[in-house]
């Protein structure tokens, strides 16, 4: 479990990319702002994200071909933890995320010490198409069975894991199903819960100018993915209806203080048994 307060410069912002050249530079820079230490993963890119981030102040790690976001965010951590980081904040290269919630993930991280922090997309939902919102209400309840606790959002990108997530050997799956896999093996491993953070939904739409490049994630296809993982993972387990009516019993921790949203402090599983 992190012991150590979490601030600026104790956590690395680590950023996965293919194919980001429209956002990447602004994606960086404005991480920047708010963390002292970036680690860019390019992924095999075929466009000019590798040169644009080569020109800022950044750790840069390339892919000589596509491995998949999930080889691309191992090997973020392992170099975060190489140079000795406390803790990472995730971000996709798109642009989707606000490098100005991550010192709010930080502050949560401070309050529940030992957690996932993630970036919960949940202002503004209704920017966000509605088949993604279906396909990801599914993936938290899938997610959630596995992992004993109920939870939001399970599919942002936006996450802050502690030290002790990252030394996690063997977390098996790739591409997207990493990213769920991760949280399963956090809570069957180290007892680990996941705290969520409110943040903004942000999509092409028609009332913004922003854009946005299209995602690479294929709902069809890597929901199938991810819910195939997930449901060998649950059958394996064993004890389908016991662990349904445990995960009932431990509500979803939303951190928002002075909003609606607040919810209390988190303890891990380990110690709500």
């Amino acid at each position: 479990m992190t012991t150590a307060r979490l601030h600026r410069g104790n956590v690395a912002v680590v950023i996965p990319a293919l194919n980001e050249a429209l956002r990447i530079d602004e994606v960086v820079s404005s991480a920047l702002d708010h963390c002292d230490h970036v680690i860019v993963v390019d992924d095999g890119s075929d466009d000019a994200t590798a040169e644009i981030v080569a020109a800022l102040p950044v750790t840069l790690l390339r892919h000589a071909q596509r491995m998949g976001k999930g080889a691309a965010l191992r090997d973020g951590f392992a170099e975060a933890r190489r140079r000795g980081f406390e803790a990472v904040v995730t971000m996709d290269g798109d642009g989707q995320h606000r490098a100005s919630d991550i010192p709010r993930l930080i502050e949560a991280a401070n309050r529940h010490p030992g957690c996932i922090v993630n970036g919960a997309r949940l202002r503004k939902r209704g920017t966000q198409p509605w088949y993604r919102r279906i396909g990801n209400d599914f993936g938290d309840w899938g997610i959630a069975w596995a992992c004993g606790y109920r939870l939001v959002d399970s599919q942002s990108g936006q996450r802050l894991y502690p030290a002790s997530v990252l030394a996690l050997e063997h977390v098996p799956g790739e591409g997207f199903v990493y990213e769920a896999q991760i949280l399963i093996s956090a809570a069957r491993e180290l007892g680990c819960g996941l705290v969520s953070v409110p943040v903004e939904t942000r999509y092409r739409s028609a009332d913004s100018d922003e854009q946005f490049r299209q995602s690479h994630f294929r709902l069809v296809h890597d929901l199938y993915r991810i819910t195939a993982h997930v449901t060998a993972q649950v059958l394996a387990q064993g004890d389908i209806v016991g662990r349904y009516r445990q995960l009932r019993r431990r509500p979803p921790v939303i951190d928002d203080p002075g909003n609606d949203l607040a919810a209390p402090p988190a303890a891990t599983m380990q110690e709500t048994g």
